[in-house]
C-alpha cells in the first residue's frame, strides 16, 4: 500500500487517510487508484460496518494536484476519449463512497476543495472540526468540476445554491457549511477524531443489514418514483424483518433494555 494512503482497521471501522499533508493531501493518481481498489474491497468486506475517510495534518483534501496537472498537460499523448475514460474511471471512488451498503463518514479537518469536496460530499454523513472550509474551487482555475461534485451539492442544497456555489467558488467556513446542511456537525478541533469515530462504532456495531437497505432506499428515492420507493422500501422490510437483529431489538423492546446487535 502506497503511503499517499493510509488504511487502518479496528472494531468493525475502517479509515481511510489521505497522507500527502505537505501538499495539504492533493490527490495524485496513486491515491486515487488505492481508493478506488480499497473502497471496492471494504464494501465487500463482511468485516467492516463503517468507513471513515479524512486527511492527514491540517487538510482533508485540496483537490487535483495543479502542478502536476499543470505540468502534463497536453503532453499525455492519449486522445479525448482515452482520457475522459481515464478520469471517468477514477471517479468512481465517489460512487463507491456514496453506493457502499455500509455507512461512511468523511472526517473533515481543515479544507476540502474541488475534488476534495466532492469526496466529502460522496459520504453519508459529514463531521467538520471548526477550522474546516470547503470550496468548489473549480471556476478559480479554470475548470467545470468532477468526483460527482455537482450530482452531490445539487442533492444537498438544490439547483440554484449548486449552481451559485460553483459559478463563484465561495470558500464556506464551518457555521456556514452547517447552516447549509454540508455537514452533519461541526466540533472543536480537537475533538473532531474522537467524536467522529464514536459515530462510526456506532454504526459498526449497529444493524448492518437495516443500514444496507435504508441506503438503497435513499439511493432509489434520488432517481426513482415514489413507486419505485414503495417497491423498495417494501423488500427492504421483508428482508430486515428476517434479521436476528431485528429479532433482537423486538426483545429488547419487550425487556425494556439496550439490544445488541450482531450485524446478522
Amino acid at each position: 500500500m502506497s503511503e499517499e494512503l493510509l488504511l487502518s482497521v479496528e472494531s468493525g471501522v475502517a479509515v481511510l487517510t489521505l497522507n500527502r499533508p505537505e501538499r495539504l493531501n492533493a490527490l495524485t493518481r496513486t491515491m486515487l487508484s488505492g481508493l478506488h481498489t480499497h473502497l471496492a474491497a471494504l464494501a465487500e468486506d463482511p468485516e467492516i460496518g463503517c468507513v471513515v475517510l479524512t486527511g492527514s495534518g491540517r487538510a482533508f483534501c485540496s483537490g487535483g494536484d495543479v502542478r502536476v496537472q499543470a505540468s502534463v498537460a497536453g503532453k499525455s499523448g492519449q486522445s479525448p476519449e482515452q482520457r475522459t475514460d481515464q478520469l471517468r474511471a477514477s471517479m468512481e471512488a465517489s460512487r463507491l463512497l456514496h453506493d457502499m451498503p455500509k455507512p461512511t463518514i468523511a472526517m473533515v479537518n481543515g479544507v476540502a476543495a474541488g475534488a476534495g469536496m466532492s469526496l466529502a460530499l460522496a459520504c453519508d454523513l459529514r463531521i467538520a472540526g471548526e477550522s474546516a472550509r470547503m470550496t468548489t474551487a473549480f471556476a478559480k482555475v479554470g475548470l467545470s468540476g468532477d468526483y460527482g461534485g455537482t450530482y452531490f451539492l445539487t442533492q444537498l442544497v438544490g439547483p440554484s445554491k449548486a449552481r451559485e456555489l460553483y459559478l463563484t467558488a465561495e470558500l464556506l467556513d464551518a457555521p456556514r457549511l452547517l447552516k447549509l446542511g454540508l455537514v452533519t456537525q461541526v466540533v472543536h478541533d480537537d475533538a473532531l477524531a474522537a467524536e467522529t469515530m464514536a459515530l462510526a462504532n456506532k454504526f459498526a456495531s449497529g444493524p448492518r443489514v437495516a443500514y444496507r437497505y435504508i441506503k438503497r432506499n435513499i439511493e432509489v428515492a434520488e432517481a426513482g418514483t415514489l413507486s419505485d420507493a414503495l417497491d423498495s422500501e417494501a423488500y427492504g422490510m421483508l428482508r430486515t424483518r428476517e434479521t436476528a437483529d431485528h429479532a433482537e431489538a423486538a426483545r429488547a423492546f419487550v425487556e425494556k433494555r439496550v439490544p445488541v446487535f450482531t450485524g446478522r
